[in-house]
């Protein structure tokens, strides 16, 4: 499963989406009741609501579900780190396809006025991809 995973692309969460993800990767394995009970904000979430998104995520393959009783235990199909690489993966890809060098010039650039060690890094990632580190 995890050689699949890897292969995907994810599109970025909405606001909703990403906080049960966050309550998921705290707590997992969880019910759609304790998630609505941990989630906090100025805005009550209906338990359906919560109910439906997580049903929504487990049909993307982000979250695993087994039956406990009546409910749904969820635990993520991917860790945070693999999910948010997959999106940052699916995202350049597609900036990259789209304007090419300009894309290239624009993520060196902002590298660079983000912070000088970044291009140090990006200089050791190209050379571990070529084979060279």
């Amino acid at each position: 499963m995890e050689g699949i995973l890897k292969k995907r692309t994810w599109e970025p969460l909405g606001k909703l989406e990403a906080a049960v993800m966050n309550i998921v990767w705290m707590h997992s394995p969880v019910t759609a009741r304790e998630v609505c009970d941990r989630l906090t904000g100025t805005r009550e979430r209906a338990y359906t609501t919560i109910m439906t998104t997580m049903d929504r995520l487990h049909r993307k393959g982000l979250l695993l579900r087994e039956k406990d009783g009546m409910a749904w235990r969820y635990t993520p199909a991917l860790g945070r780190a693999e999910f948010e690489k997959a999106v940052a993966d699916g995202l350049a890809a597609e900036i990259l396809q789209a304007h090419g060098e300009t894309a290239l010039a624009a993520f060196v650039d902002a590298a660079a006025d983000a912070d000088e060690s970044l291009l140090d890094r990006l200089a050791q990632l190209i050379a571990r991809k070529r084979g060279r580190g």
